[in-house]
């Protein structure tokens, strides 16, 4: 976003508005598939979706981008499990496992593809190209569904839950803005700031009444009962954990490579390009392999990994080989294959099939939270751990010390003997170079305390990863001698 000049906080907007608004919308996207049809609701989904990404290519500022990202996150929101649906529902149940195979390698293979595809359009067309190129796909796929597609509609549409929709898109929203804007430039009061106690206040309130909402209404938005059950509660907290770390360092770990090692966007996203297909490699062994070994062990070896990968990235610096960067990132893509279907095996284990959908859709939505929790959570560590470090370089670096006046001379030894004419000529150029060495000294000292801040943050991730060990060592499963 160096176009419009966006600071960190900024940057860490665009992102997570778009996975707020995804995460809020998921849960009513059942509703309003039964309500109005499914191809009725995808048509429109997709409507968004690219009437979103086509105004995020002509915004003017960062404001205007993250509004219309909030747009394009609408539509994805509702894109994703309206999808699965209509795959369900258009295909026999011997031929369905095939076909949702299908659609998580389309999923896994924009994991690997997305990165590296935007990368490239950045670096070589511009930033907007990476929305363009969404309006002629989704443009065809409104074609395709409105000539294609049946429309399907539930005999007995539920109520929607609205105070539960109002209050949990209020209670994540000023909860992350509280978390955001704490460390803002503007924010001189920091976490104490009246802002910052109202947003966390009335993101309490809120969550008190939705919490309340869904625990009484006869059809909840997000069913809370359901964590009653002991599998699917700790489930859930796991992959919040997960969301967060996952989510949380894929946000950071472009920063580093763009902003430290001088990586371009396309050398950027070809780094994230082996984690998906690995992903997509290791998750269906592991689907296969839970049923003679418990799920549990293949979890918790997952999230180690994850955990391991994460601190071997916590020693990075200004001079990192590729290897540095690739070695965790290969580890964490098997960490990831092994974690997520042995997990959602056991979460959903326990549950009657009547709650199957519901009990689905709330994985994603606590992933996807976690992810919005792990974006603004870390960006706010890595703002405030640059500030120290920043202030420790510069207490540790004095123009009158002898290695920076020793540094000082060379530069100055330089234009004696490359320099002639009137000593006023020279004298200037000297204090001109002079000013130069001291601005080099100081961007290096703050390249320097951002690998730090880096470091720290991924320190942090490898330890709230490994804490959801914990969890999974706590859940309750036993093998099936004979499976249906």
């Amino acid at each position: 976003m160096a176009s419009f000049g966006a600071s960190l906080d900024k940057i860490q907007w665009i992102v997570t508005a778009y996975m707020v608004i995804f995460a809020v919308m998921l849960p009513t996207s059942g509703w309003l598939a039964d309500h109005f049809g499914y191809k009725r609701i995808y048509f429109t989904a997709l409507l968004l979706f690219t009437t979103g990404s086509f105004l995020c290519g002509i915004s003017w500022n960062e404001n205007a981008l993250i509004f219309f990202r909030i747009i394009q996150g609408t539509g994805a929101g509702l894109l994703m499990p309206v999808g699965m649906a209509i795959v369900t529902r258009e295909f026999p149940m011997e031929q369905r496992s095939l076909a949702l195979g299908f659609w998580s390698i389309a999923a896994a293979a924009s994991v690997s593809l997305g990165p590296m595809i935007g990368g490239y359009l950045i670096d070589h067309i511009s930033w907007q190209a990476i929305f363009d190129i969404n309006v002629p796909v989704g443009l065809f796929g409104m074609f395709a569904t409105f000539i294609i597609q049946r429309e399907y509609k539930s005999e007995q549409a539920r109520s929607f839950d609205l105070m539960g929709f109002i209050s949990m898109a209020i209670f994540l929203s000023t909860l992350l803005i509280a978390l955001d804007d704490a460390h803002a430039a503007w924010n001189t009061g920091g976490w104490t700031a009246p802002f910052i106690l109202v947003c966390f206040g009335l993101s309490f309130f809120c969550f008190v009444i939705f919490v309340v909402t869904e625990l009484t209404v006869a059809h909840p938005l997000i069913d809370l009962r359901l964590l009653k059950n002991f599998n699917f509660g700790f489930a859930n907290l796991v992959l919040f954990i997960f969301g967060l770390g996952m989510f949380g360092s894929t946000f950071v770990l472009p920063l580093y490579l763009q902003n430290s090692l001088g990586y371009t966007a396309f050398q950027a996203g070809l780094v994230f390009l082996p984690v998906g297909l690995i992903q997509a490699f290791i998750s269906p062994i592991c689907g296969f392999m839970v049923a003679k070994i418990n799920p549990k062990i293949f979890a918790a070896v997952g999230i180690v990994l994850m955990a391991f990968s994460m601190y071997l990235n916590s020693f990075q610096s200004l001079y990192s080989e590729h290897s540095q960067i690739m070695l965790p990132l290969i580890i964490r893509a098997f960490g990831m294959g092994m974690m997520f279907t042995p997990l959602t095996t056991i979460s959903l284990s326990e549950i009657g099939r009547e709650n199957i959908a519901q009990a689905s859709g709330m994985l994603n939505i606590i992933r996807q939270v976690g992810g919005s929790f792990g974006v603004a959570i870390l960006s706010t560590i890595l703002t405030q751990r640059t500030t120290f470090h920043t202030t420790i370089y510069s207490q540790s670096v004095a123009l009158t010390s002898p290695t920076t006046v020793r540094t000082l001379q060379g530069f100055q030894s330089f234009i004696q003997h490359q320099v002639g004419g009137p000593i006023f000529n020279y004298q200037l150029q000297v204090y001109n170079v002079t000013m130069q060495a001291i601005s080099v000294i100081g961007q290096h000292l703050a390249n320097q305390a951002f690998v730090h801040a880096v470091n720290d943050v991924f320190l942090t991730t490898s330890i709230i990863t490994l804490s959801g060990i914990i969890p999974i060592f706590l859940l309750r499963y036993h093998i099936k001698k004979k499976e249906n």
